[in-house]
């Protein structure tokens, strides 16, 4: 039986429930406290989500090394499991993620009402059981897994439409992040498609291809839309001698570096590598990588890198930013080396300091904020956050050096079993922590 939630009476000048008031105030978790806001749903979808996806892939990495589980190898998986994992991590959570920061900061960005939760709750849904499909058919069938991407793919683009539904209502002056970020959903949108199409057709290296289209050209060019707009000012509240400063000129560089990274994957797709044009283009790509990214690591320090160590929870968010740099000059390198020594596998080293590195770290960061800032509680990033924050750091780097090419054949396992092992430890605790929070009330009784 669904409990009403409790009546809190406000009785002091400041406008804060009375200490009789809280100290009525259920503290139960429930399932209906989840629909108080929109970021609730959102966020523990997302961590279902997420914690499903660590653990589905900690175990492919525990058979891999020792064999204990029995799960067949790649061969006898009814969907590749690189292209599984590859898949929920650009696809699965992180969209789920952007609709508690859609649906709770855009409204505010852009002067209008917000949906209620009832409204956002069919596509959060959809894309959540979409997902957990999607790792089930990695092992019963592939069927399975195009019906559990088809539902993933119908929740996104329904998720889509609904923020587009609040651009069109606004009447404010500044709409260009909002409506950046929206282009990037129809793109995130597409490329979901993609990935089922190709999946239909068996054309695996295309669906690949797809899943990089939805890494740049949806999930980073939010990240960075987003970063543009937000982190220059979380550093100049908390730190007022560090001045906000966001020319559009950065916005403009980090979307065209994104979509560079688009074209490059569906060149190379395409058979540029192997043309008589590849190695120049592989020299122009690396040498192009490494500028931004040199600008990105400047960038970094100009936002307030050095003084936001005082914070640690501004530190969080500027370190994600930082590795943004990192894997462009990473990309780069590996593209030089690739053609100089013939060594490649340092581009899987450049991808995961983009998305453990930079993608999660800002991730781990902005929930937090955002879960502290809406949830009633005090905005700093305890002894818990700070050292999940450091042991994602160590997953990310142990992921890196797995890349390089130093290790004997057999370390490699252990490796990625160790980094995988980390990751799960990480966001386990981080979820179930966060998870607990959206199905109880505010502690300090206020609404939302």
């Amino acid at each position: 039986m669904n409990t009403p939630r409790p009546t809190i009476p406000l009785k002091v000048a400041s406008g804060k429930p009375s200490k009789e008031a809280l100290a009525q105030l259920d503290k139960h978790w429930r399932v209906q406290y989840l629909m108080l806001a929109p970021h609730r749903l959102s966020f523990f979808l997302a961590m279902v989500v997420l914690v499903a996806s660590a653990l589905w892939w900690g175990a492919v990495q525990v058979d891999r090394a020792t064999g204990w589980l029995g799960l067949p190898y790649a061969s006898g998986y009814a969907v590749s499991p690189t292209l599984v994992h590859s898949a929920v991590m650009v696809l699965g959570f992180i969209p789920l993620y952007f609709a508690g920061f859609l649906f709770t900061a855009g409204p505010k960005w852009l002067g209008v009402d917000p949906l209620p939760v009832s409204a956002v709750r069919p596509p959060l849904l959809l894309q959540a059981l979409g997902w957990l499909l999607w790792l089930a058919g990695a092992h019963l069938h592939a069927a399975l897994a195009l019906a559990g991407l088809a539902l993933a793919c119908a929740g996104l683009a329904w998720m889509t439409v609904q923020f587009w539904g609040r651009v069109r209502l606004s009447q404010a002056e500044d709409q260009l992040h909002a409506r950046v970020i929206g282009f990037a959903c129809v793109l995130g949108t597409l490329s979901a498609a993609g990935v089922w199409v190709a999946m239909l057709l068996q054309a695996h290296t295309l669906a690949r291809v797809w899943v990089f289209c939805g890494l740049w050209g949806f999930v980073v060019v939010v990240y960075v839309t987003v970063a543009h707009r937000m982190i220059p000012f979380f550093t100049s509240s908390a730190m007022p001698l560090v001045q906000a400063w966001r020319p559009f000129w950065v916005l403009w560089l980090m979307l065209a570096a994104a979509g560079m990274q688009v074209l490059a994957a569906w060149l190379e797709w395409g058979g540029i590598a192997a043309s008589p044009a590849g190695p120049a283009w592989a020299v122009v790509h690396g040498t192009l990588q490494v500028l931004v990214g040199g600008v990105l690591v400047w960038l970094a320090w100009v936002w307030g890198l050095v003084q936001s160590l005082k914070n640690k929870l501004l530190a969080m968010l500027h370190i994600g930013f930082l590795w943004l740099g990192v894997a462009f000059l990473l990309g780069g390198l590996a593209q030089w080396l690739a053609v100089g020594m013939g060594v490649a596998s340092l581009g899987l080293g450049a991808l995961h300091a983009l998305s453990m590195g930079c993608l999660a770290s800002l991730m781990l960061a902005m929930v937090t904020r955002v879960s502290c800032g809406h949830g009633g509680r005090a905005l700093v990033a305890d002894s818990i956050v700070w050292s999940l924050f450091c042991l994602l750091q160590l997953a990310t780097l142990l992921r890196i050096a797995a890349t390089l090419p130093v290790w004997p054949a057999g370390a490699l396992p252990w490796l990625l079993l160790a980094s995988a092992s980390v990751w799960l430890i990480t966001m386990g605790v981080w979820g179930g922590r966060l998870a607990r929070w959206y199905g109880r009330l505010r502690p300090d009784g206020r609404p939302g």
